[in-house]
């Protein structure tokens, strides 16, 4: 555990250095959030003024809270793996004493605990003035919703390093990469609440860890899942999060195994 710590802090250190860039996302984030807002509200007053349990301070709220975590939870991109593979630099991880899969997952953490900071709080601040947040007055909710975001955050990354191990059989993975920013952006709940969703897409967003990344956490952190409720949602991303990152374990071994045959 000191030893994940330790590289958990040196991943939190590598991307503050870019204080420029994340300034920049920060803004857009923002931006983007209000957008997100103004839609989700429309959407709600189309409808009635309430929509699958959402009236229109929730909605903007869940818009908000989505915009807060994007960066954190990573839905848009990460391909250093991918990248290492492809060059060969992956022998290097190999060589190292000590485990791949959980050196990449403190990183990955490291990284969304800098992201969480500079480009979470705007756009929870912003939402705060602009129309208001409907958050819980109670502190469980928070402390479950940490437990939830950093789960989330996990799920991100063990999903994340399955698509990137295509790389050992793939030449070109931008086609696979491009395929789960999509599914993650549909069925995370990036774009509208999962609650939304007609059943059959439900069903089949329910099928995958996507929901766990996004969905679960804003869920979560606002109470809609509420006591026994909220363990049975952090129990559903717990259970993903094994389960990905178990199929990870197999598929890299199985691909360092046919980088070894190869290299000779």
């Amino acid at each position: 555990m000191r030893l994940f710590a330790t590289l958990v802090v040196l991943g939190f250190r590598r991307w503050s250095t870019y204080r420029l860039a994340t300034a920049a996302g920060a803004f857009t984030n923002t931006v983007f959030g209000l957008i997100k807002a103004s839609i989700t509200v429309g959407a709600i007053g189309a409808a009635g003024g309430e929509l699958a349990g959402y009236d229109a301070q929730t909605g903007a709220t869940y818009a908000w809270i989505v915009q807060a975590l994007i960066a954190p939870v990573n839905v848009f991109n990460w391909n250093e793996l991918a990248l290492r593979i492809r060059d060969g630099d992956v022998a290097i991880d190999l060589a190292r004493p000590m485990d791949p899969q959980f050196a990449y997952l403190a990183g990955f953490l490291g990284r969304a605990i800098h992201q969480f900071i500079p480009r979470g709080a705007p756009p929870l601040l912003a939402g705060a003035l602009i129309t208001g947040l409907a958050l819980p007055a109670t502190p469980l909710p928070y402390a479950l919703g940490l437990v939830s975001v950093v789960l989330g955050v996990s799920v991100s990354f063990s999903v994340w390093w399955l698509a990137n191990l295509a790389a050992f059989w793939l030449i070109e993975l931008r086609g696979v990469l491009t395929l789960n920013v999509v599914a993650m952006g549909i069925l995370s709940g990036l774009v509208i609440p999962v609650h939304w969703f007609p059943d059959w897409l439900a069903t089949v967003a329910a099928l995958t860890p996507y929901p766990s990344m996004l969905q679960a956490p804003v869920d979560v952190i606002t109470a809609r899942a509420e006591g026994t409720a909220a363990l049975g949602v952090l129990a559903v991303q717990a259970a993903w999060l094994a389960g990905v990152l178990l199929l990870g374990r197999l598929v890299f071994a199985r691909g360092a195994r046919k980088l070894v045959v190869q290299g000779g």
